[in-house]
């Protein structure tokens, strides 16, 4: 071994390299991966799946002048370290180091920000006709992954692209799910390179000129390749979409990535139309524990590599957790419920209620806007769908959300995970918008749990209701509140006075504390002698408490892990301006700007909604009100 890897600063120090040390560097390369990740944590299976085709695509794209888009970019952690940030892998997802996503504030190689899926075809094809009309020659390439395949942006970027017919395009389909049969082996690899290479291009474009003569002979020569092709591989859709289909190939093995990529690079700058090359990947390649159980190292925390992810001890259970038992025992008791997630069964605490109600579990994919609307289609049969998904998710979803499920008043359940900031992933995962996008849409309710206890009784009040209604819970655990078994129900828009004022101040403060800021408020008020409301209901709001507090106190604080901009504050305001009462109020909320990625606690502090930045923020209101 020799240490290659800290040789390269950049692809063009990769490229000075003989194609026979490219093992070398994908080794070394797997090896650093490994190490730094299990010490900062982040996405682990999916890049040590994408080493090779990473260093396969710098070697032979002139990057950064060719444009590389990697599809959701949770596996772009080798190109990272092939393009400059090696060095800075020690910070990655943490607060004020590298992101866990491609973005383009980071480096000219990161050509698009990505975090969500599906995304890439699109950029890409607009980076392809955007250098067209600049007289650039270059190639666009779209890396995404065989998940990310299912989203129907993907297939709408397909049906565009294959429209133009000298698109300097390639997409690469990185499967990292299906196995690699004996037909992936010397022989499809012969086969990807003969229809990458020129002769095949050259021969093909000729056969098509002459037998355009004789359309019986053209047709029959047609079917007699897509016959061939068939023998070695797999059927596909993608050449009807107007793409040139080659692979499968083995992502792994250099010697057949980086021919096949130089060939494919060249009918794209040869005006021979978008590309479409299929790579098959292992998850956790070269790291056997990974291997074995992807899931398990798709995202871990910290771990000692030589001993793998150690079974966590008992701890405080999650949101999430709390959501998945909710889960299974209301659908022991009402069979019309059916779970719905869009490809996030374990993210979203869905695994037992798979496992016990398997009928009843549906996996869209990655297709959060079919998710909505075959919930709603459920509903419209008599069923209560229950759909799983995180914030920033169902945001790809909110035109089903409000035409398909608010217009027609289809009782399905939003439950809404990771709302709020995320930590480690950042702005991209962020749930700081669905309290707005949620409380403006007519017909739907939203409600916001203080603690784990009351997570799973607004759970239960959502489902018995007849309207569409979601619940916005945080990632990660809550104060640890004892969760019942029971399956009881809170009054619908009331929330309740936890702290009242002893009138020992000079000013009567009162905190509307909606989800889990509710706690923060209770310390807070120690201090200012406040009263404190745990809200529960954003929508719909409890006007009546709203009302009598700001008639009672001389400022009005409210308390939101959400955009302030049209918020739940928002919504108190309104409801005291329709009743004609004015008081000194104080909004505190997420910024109005994206927050970046740290640990949650960190996060929280910087955006002044820990219970010290609270504090602060109403001791300068009262000064202000002296």
């Amino acid at each position: 071994m020799t240490d290659l890897l800290k040789t390269i600063n950049s692809p063009k120090d990769l490229r000075l390299l003989s194609r026979d040390q490219l093992p070398d560097v994908a080794e070394e390369l797997r090896e650093f991966l490994l190490e730094t990740v299990s010490q900062t944590g982040g996405h682990l299976s999916s890049n040590l799946g994408t080493v090779e085709l990473a260093v396969a695509l710098h070697y032979v794209l002139q990057t950064p002048y060719d444009r590389l888009v990697w599809d959701v970019g949770h596996q772009s952690y080798p190109h990272k370290i092939l393009t400059g940030r090696r060095d800075r892998m020690g910070t990655l997802r943490q607060y004020g180091g590298i992101s866990g996503f491609p973005r383009r504030d980071e480096s000219e190689y990161d050509t698009f920000g990505t975090a969500h899926s599906s995304t890439s075809i699109s950029a890409a094809i607009g980076m392809a006709l955007g250098a067209k009309a600049q007289g650039e020659k270059r190639v666009a390439v779209a890396v995404i992954g065989d998940g990310a395949m299912t989203a129907g942006m993907a297939f709408e970027a397909l049906n565009n692209g294959g429209i133009h017919k000298d698109l300097p395009l390639i997409v690469v389909l990185n499967d990292n799910d299906m196995s690699i049969s004996p037909a992936v082996g010397a022989l499809n690899r012969y086969f990807a390179r003969l229809m990458s290479g020129r002769f095949y291009a050259t021969t093909k474009k000729g056969l098509d000129s002459v037998l355009s003569l004789a359309p019986p002979l053209r047709e029959f020569a047609k079917r007699l390749e897509e016959h061939a092709k068939g023998m070695v591989v797999p059927c596909t859709i993608f050449e009807e979409f107007g793409f040139n289909y080659i692979g499968p190939i083995d992502g792994h093995d250099l010697d057949s990535l980086v021919p096949t990529l130089e060939n494919v690079r060249r009918l794209a700058l040869n005006g021979e139309g978008p590309q479409f090359l299929h790579v098959v990947t292992k998850k956790g390649q070269g790291y056997k524990l990974a291997e074995a159980d992807p899931i398990l190292y798709h995202g871990p925390g910290k771990f000692d590599p030589t001993q793998g992810i150690a079974k966590a001890a008992a701890t405080k259970k999650t949101f999430t957790q709390v959501f998945g038992d909710w889960l299974c025992d209301m659908a022991a008791v009402d069979k019309r419920l059916v779970g719905i997630t869009p490809a996030m069964r374990e993210g979203s605490g869905m695994v037992e209620f798979e496992s016990r109600f398997p009928d009843r579990y549906f996996d869209v994919g990655i297709a959060e806007q079919h998710a909505v609307t075959f919930a709603g289609g459920m509903a419209c049969e008599g069923m209560k769908p229950v759909v799983a998904i995180y914030s920033t998710f169902l945001q790809r979803g909110y035109d089903q959300l409000i035409h398909d499920i608010a217009l027609q008043d289809l009782p399905v359940v939003f439950a809404l995970d990771r709302s709020g900031l995320v930590g480690a992933d950042g702005a991209t995962h962020a749930g700081a918008y669905d309290i707005p996008y949620i409380r403006c849409i007519p017909n739907m309710l939203l409600m916001a749990p203080a603690d784990e206890a009351e997570c799973r009784d607004l759970l239960t009040t959502a489902f018995k209701q007849d309207h569409p209604a979601a619940v916005r819970y945080p990632r990660g655990a809550g104060v640890g509140a004892v969760v019942s078994k029971e399956l009881k129900t809170l009054p619908l828009g009331k929330g309740e006075i936890r702290r009242n004022t002893q009138g020992l101040k000079k000013k009567k403060v009162a905190i509307l504390a909606f989800g889990t800021l509710f706690y923060p408020a209770l310390e807070v008020a120690e201090e200012f002698d406040a009263t404190v409301a745990n809200m529960r209901f954003i929508k719909p709001l409890d006007a009546d408490l709203v009302c009598s507090l700001a008639k009672d106190h001389d400022l009005i604080v409210t308390l939101e892990e959400g955009a302030i901009g049209g918020g739940a504050g928002s919504a108190c305001l309104e409801a005291l301006a329709l009743a004609g009462i004015q008081v000194p109020s104080l909004l505190l909320g997420l910024p109005d700007r994206f927050v970046d990625h740290g640990d949650h606690a960190s996060l929280m502090k910087e955006c002044g909604l820990d219970a010290a930045g609270i504090a602060q923020s109403i001791k300068i209101k009262l000064e202000q009100l002296d």
